[in-house]
């Protein structure tokens, strides 16, 4: 991690979270942030609970962030901040050290950019060398474009957005304000969308858009489809890891996250608030309510309504063996009820692992 030149006093450092500093110099000059593990003496970490508390009593940091009541988890000559929600605070503390290590690039048009004289651009507009800006399109003020991106006819960017080297948002489409997309991802390129027919594979145009609300942060390669007619829509504060696949007319409520690789299939519905594992698949035209997770490399072929935790995994075999495993498998729960309603019929819990020499613990049974 690169180290601030100009230190930080750990004093400010908690004025700027809304903490205090509960032990140690309010003065200390902080240079750096690191894990509890890699920190040392000048540089500042944080524990989130008590889980992390053996790494936390062997760490050499100046300084910790750390909830109510686990200082005595922390050396006696580590200075410590209280708060409640440490990894919140270290976030903050960390966009803070971020904006301080920037490098900004002098807002203007570079020279070896390519733009329309049709496109509407704003003002402190950055666009960097090699990119193309097509007719009609409209860049908000302090919008920053890097090297190699492609920006469609038609498109609008928000205020405040930035896009990394080489992203590519085809005609048409609309950017948030305050959205931040990563390296290679490609927005707005035409949904799968073919026709069966004697002769072969037929085209079926593509004609929606891609609609991205504010403040979305979408990772390096992925790409997110254009609607076939209806608009593929990624809803305000969503989170995309990288190497994302949002195939046409999806929609993707408000707050939603998505680990990496994960994909969604044409016209699939996420509620607001959903956290998609890694490589979770969601199949088409399903819908899933508001507050669900998903778990990693879960595969989701139904629609959900209830908010919870949902996990699936299965290991590889013949479709057909697949499908009975399958139906076998959902009928557990009911059959395990019966066979307690038996088991307490015949003598209870007597009668429990006889034969076998085990016994069964009822209390996470029912």
């Amino acid at each position: 991690m690169r180290r601030l030149d100009e230190a930080l006093k750990l004093g400010d450092i908690a004025s700027l979270i809304g903490a205090r500093v509960v032990r140690g110099d309010p003065g200390l000059g902080i240079h750096a942030l690191a894990s509890l593990a890699a920190a040392g003496p000048d540089e500042l970490s944080f524990l989130m609970s008590a889980r992390y508390a053996a790494q936390a009593r062997d760490t050499r940091a100046g300084a910790v962030i750390a909830p109510p009541g686990r200082a005595q988890d922390i050396p006696a000559g580590t200075a410590v901040i209280e708060v409640d929600h440490p990894h919140r605070a270290f976030a903050a503390v960390a966009r803070h050290v971020e904006a301080l290590q920037q490098r900004p690039a002098a807002a203007g048009i570079d020279a070896r950019a390519v733009v329309s004289a049709q496109a509407r651009i704003g003002q402190r507009v950055t666009v960097g060398p090699f990119t193309t800006i097509e007719d009609e399109a409209e860049i908000g003020d302090g919008v920053t474009i890097g090297p190699g991106c492609f920006i469609g006819a038609g498109t609008t960017i928000g205020a405040g957005t930035r896009l990394d080297a080489r992203v590519t948002i085809e005609h048409d489409c609309r950017i948030g304000e305050r959205c931040r997309i990563y390296a290679g991802t490609v927005i707005g390129a035409d949904g799968f969308g073919y026709a069966d027919t004697p002769d072969g594979w037929e085209k079926v145009p593509q004609l929606g858009s891609v609609l991205i609300g504010n403040d979305v942060d979408i990772g390096a390669n992925c790409t997110i489809d254009r609607g076939a007619l209806e608009d593929t829509v990624i809803g305000d504060g969503c989170k995309l890891d990288n190497l994302i696949q949002i195939a046409h007319n999806v929609r993707i409520g408000e707050q939603t996250a998505m680990a990496a690789c994960s994909g969604v299939a044409g016209s699939a519905v996420i509620g607001r608030r959903c956290r998609i594992g890694g490589s979770a698949g969601i199949v088409g035209h399903i819908e899933i309510c508001d507050d669900v997770v998903v778990g990693g490399m879960t595969m989701i072929t139904r629609s959900i309504k209830r908010p919870g935790f949902y996990t699936a995994a299965f290991p590889m075999m013949e479709n057909a063996d697949w499908e009975r495993a399958a139906a076998v498998v959902r009928q557990l729960p009911q059959w395990r009820q019966r066979w307690r309603r038996l088991e307490r019929a015949v003598g209870g819990d007597a009668a429990a692992g006889e034969g076998d020499g085990t016994k069964t613990d009822h209390r996470t049974e029912e």
